[in-house]
């Protein structure tokens, strides 16, 4: 008997020992929304609830075989590709998607925190820009990450009406949408807005929350991933991940001594007698 299958997502990014971020995060929120996570290890992160330490990059090669034989074998609904800190990797993960040009792909491709700012080198931030970027369903940057792709082409700058010149030539690349997280706002929300060929589309205000939270920007960029594997178009999927972030931030876990952890999970935990 054939068995109906939840949809599949298959993930590019790093490993976290923590689950705060990277591949982890990603299957934790696949999971709360139905979906079941394929996964391709990028890197190695080595890392507490306080920092990460180190990485280390898995070779292009191997990268390819991962998802090639995973393709092969499973219909995937969704691409997701996080930080990936090669080149050479950026490459061979932008060959890959580009022969599955009908599954959306949903890019988040910056990881705070790295040593050294391993991902933020200008030779992976342009390689992203010319090959991935212009595959992109959906990109998702904090606006300060937005600022420092925009230097690979402009001069820093602090113009009021810079981040909507940046937003749309990122759009002109190819890009179908592009979300940007902390847009200027009220020092007390946080301001989030979705961008298209035709301009903005949607901005969204949240409260903010108190707190040193690690995992955040994970849960919201594979929260939507599901979302739209799930069938949401794009601006519904951005808001309903939105809701299940502030909710998870509001359900966050201290599980070491440093910052607290989102709780993918919370509604699980909720549904259990006694709670």
């Amino acid at each position: 008997m054939q068995i109906q299958t939840s949809p599949l997502i298959l993930t590019f990014g790093p490993t976290d020992p923590v689950g705060a971020v990277g591949i982890q995060a990603d299957l934790a929120c696949f999971a709360a929304m139905g979906c079941h996570g394929l996964s391709v290890v990028t890197a190695l992160l080595i890392g507490d609830t306080a920092r990460i330490e180190d990485l280390q990059v898995i070779e292009a090669d191997w990268v390819s075989d991962q998802a090639r034989v995973v393709l092969e074998d499973m219909p995937v609904t969704a691409f997701k590709v996080g930080a990936v800190a090669s080149v050479e990797n950026v490459s061979v993960i932008a060959e890959i998607v580009s022969d599955y040009p009908d599954i959306p792909l949903i890019l988040d491709p910056f990881l705070t925190g790295l040593p050294e700012q391993r991902i933020e080198s200008d030779d992976i931030i342009v390689a992203m820009r010319e090959l991935l970027i212009p595959q992109a369903t959906l990109l998702v940057l904090s606006a300060v990450e937005l600022a420092r792709i925009a230097e690979t082409w402009r001069e820093p700058s602090t113009a009021e009406d810079t981040l909507m010149l940046d937003a749309m030539r990122i759009i002109e690349m190819g890009c179908e949408y592009l979300f940007v997280t902390g847009t200027p706002s009220d020092i007390h929300e946080v301001a989030n807005s979705l961008y298209n060929e035709d301009g903005l589309v949607r901005r969204d205000q949240w409260q903010r929350v108190s707190g040193a939270f690690t995992g955040a920007g994970s849960t919201l960029s594979a929260t939507t991933a599901a979302m739209m594997a799930n069938g949401l178009d794009v601006p519904e999927a951005i808001f309903e991940a939105q809701e299940f972030v502030m909710a998870s931030i509001a359900h966050a876990q201290r599980l070491g001594m440093g910052k607290l952890i989102p709780n993918r999970s919370f509604r699980a935990r909720d549904s259990e007698p006694g709670h």
